[in-house]
This record gives C-alpha cells, structure tokens and sequence, in this order.
C-alpha cells in the first residue's frame, strides 16, 4: 500500500468516527429532549387515543356542534389551570380559586341587578380576584405562612361569603345586557371563552418559556434561594402567581355566569381539583421546579373530552368525578416516582 492510500484510508476511518460522533450526540439530545418533554408526550398520546375511542362509540362526539361546546365548556378551567401552572411551578398551591370563581359569579349577577353599569361591574370583579390573589400571596410570600394553609382558609372564606351574599339562591343576569356575550357570544362561529382561552393560553406560554418572569417563576420552585442571592426579589414573584390565579379565578367566574345567565355560590364546586389535575396530568412538578404550559394545556383537554365522552356515552355523571379524582392521584404519582425515576436514569 502506497503512503497516499494509507492517507486516503486513514482520512475514512477518521471520517467515518467524527460521522459516528455527529450521529451519538445527534441521538442524545433527541434522547434528552424525549425524555425532558415525556410527560408531555405521554399525555399528547392519551389525548388522542381518547379522542379516537369517543369519536367511534359516541354518535355525537365528533360532530362540530359538540366539539365548540366541549372547548367552551373547559374555557373557564384552561384559563384559571394556565395561571395555576404558574404558582405550581413555584413549588405553591391554590385551594381557593372554585370559591373564587362562585363569589365572583354571584357578585357580579348581585351587581348587575342593582343597576351597576356591565363594564363598571366587570372590571370591579376582575379587581376583586386580583386582590383575593394578592392576600394569598402576602400571607404566603411576606409571612411564610404555607401556601395550603392559606389557601384552604381563603377557599372557606370566599364559598361562605358567597353563600351569604346569595343567601344560597341563584341570581339571574339580564340577557340583555352585553357582558353576557362573554359567555354566550360567538366570533366567526368560534364561542368567545374559546378565544379568550386561546389568548391567554398563548400569553401563558410566552412568558413563563420566553420571558425572565418565567425564569424567575422556576427558579422560585427549583432553588428559591439561589435565585434570592442573585437579587430577584423572590417575594414579589411570589406575590404575582397569586394575583395572576386570583383574576384567572375571578374571569372564569365571570364566564360561568354570564355563559349560564346566573350566579351561584354553588358555581366552582370541585373546580380547583380539575385545575390542579389538569397542571399535573401536564407534568407540571407538584415540589415545583419544572412547569409545562403545553402539558397544563392538553391535560385540561384531556379532562373535557373525558368528562364529555361519559357523558355522550350516558355514563352517570358522579363517575366524572370518581375519574378525575383517579386521574389526579395517578398523575401525581406518575410526576414524583415514574418521571422522576426516568429523569434520574437520563441524567
């Protein structure tokens, strides 16, 4: 073999090597992205296997009619599980958005009919939830009080105010009037809650993955202290997710009851465990740390096709609730033993 042919051959074989570590490294951080975003993946799959199986055995299930009322009808969750994900991600926790949802509700119909101005009233609840928010996350983040604790207490304070605001009856709303097109109204078709719920689900999306706030929001879950050194100010951002759940709470609210002409301190009932189901079914870390806004966003899908399907399919309606409260426990299960586990062995 001439020398020039020992070069030749020498440059293919390193050739071939540096293609084989193009491939490896390529092949890892596939593998790593497969595996960061598995969850995520997981519940994408369940979703669409869901959507296959009611689509054959439910006559009605895939029908245009019924699909814009299922996207209607889990609005008011998407947007209060959009803001939820922001304080779950911070290692917190909001028992008191159902019972937000139910006092903003009933005020709002309260208002209204004592001849408030729609606009007035609505901006006046929006303001409400914001500052139900901002007490949670003062007593949580200025007085280190658990955010559990905090919340649970706001979650009896809100449902009894409610109840006596209301006395326990419904209060109809005026179909007249334009802020029930909140809840009713369409644009080219698509319901209003829809659009809304898309917006803010973008928003969402955008700032925690794109923004500092986002950064600061996970880093407040992985290593709050850490973040505090390098001078964020990790109280305010405490204080943010809560107000940011506590006006989510307060829109729904407002949907709910213009969607349903009435408001009612029974509205909400349960509504904070389908919320939370729907951010942890995502893969958003109940000991914070790691959020997945298109997780919280397929997991509150996954929800209403669930609890739309069983109906479709005249499954009693309690079982909803014996589902989701199975599907919450599976979940959190799955987000601190399986996908912990497969992240250790990734790592």
């Amino acid at each position: 073999m001439t020398t020039s042919e020992r070069t030749t051959t020498s440059e293919r074989g390193g050739g071939a090597a540096v293609s084989e570590r193009v491939v490896t490294t390529r092949s890892a951080r596939a593998n790593a992205h497969i595996g960061k975003h598995a969850q995520t993946i997981a519940i994408g799959v369940v979703l669409v296997v869901l959507l296959i199986f009611f689509a054959f055995s439910a006559d009605r299930f895939a029908t245009t009619g019924n699909i814009l009322n299922l996207l209607r009808q889990i609005s008011p969750t998407l947007i209060v599980a959009i803001a939820m994900t922001f304080v779950i991600s911070t290692s917190g926790i909001d028992l008191s958005v159902g019972s937000t949802v139910a006092l903003s509700g009933s005020l709002l119909a309260i208002v209204l009919q004592h001849g408030w101005d729609p606009t007035l009233a609505l901006v006046a609840i929006l303001a409400l939830g914001a500052l139900i928010g901002f007490v949670n996350g003062w007593f949580s983040s200025y007085q280190n009080i658990p955010p559990f604790i905090v919340t649970l207490a706001m979650l009896s304070i809100m449902r009894g105010t409610a109840l006596r605001a209301t006395e326990g009856y419904s209060t109809p709303i005026d179909g007249e009037l334009w802020i029930v097109q909140l809840g009713q109204g369409r644009v080219a078709g698509i319901p209003v809650p829809v659009i809304l719920a898309v917006v803010i689900a973008a928003v969402g999306w955008l700032t925690l993955t794109r923004t500092p706030f986002g950064r600061y929001v996970i880093g407040l879950g992985s290593n709050g202290e850490s973040l505090r050194r390098t001078g964020v100010n990790t109280r305010k951002v405490g204080l943010a997710v809560y107000v940011l759940t506590g006006l989510a709470a307060a829109l729904a609210g407002v949907l709910i009851a213009t969607r349903l002409s009435s408001g009612s301190s029974n509205a909400g009932s349960g509504f904070e465990l389908e919320v939370i189901t729907a951010v942890v079914l995502g893969g958003t870390s109940l000991f914070g740390g790691r959020g997945s806004m298109l997780g919280t966003i397929l997991g509150a899908l996954t929800l209403g096709v669930i609890a739309n399907g069983l109906v479709l399919l005249h499954v009693s309606p309690f079982y909803v609730q014996i589902v989701q409260g199975a599907i919450l426990l599976l979940a959190i299960f799955a987000n601190s033993k399986v996908w912990a586990r497969f992240g250790a062995v990734r790592k």
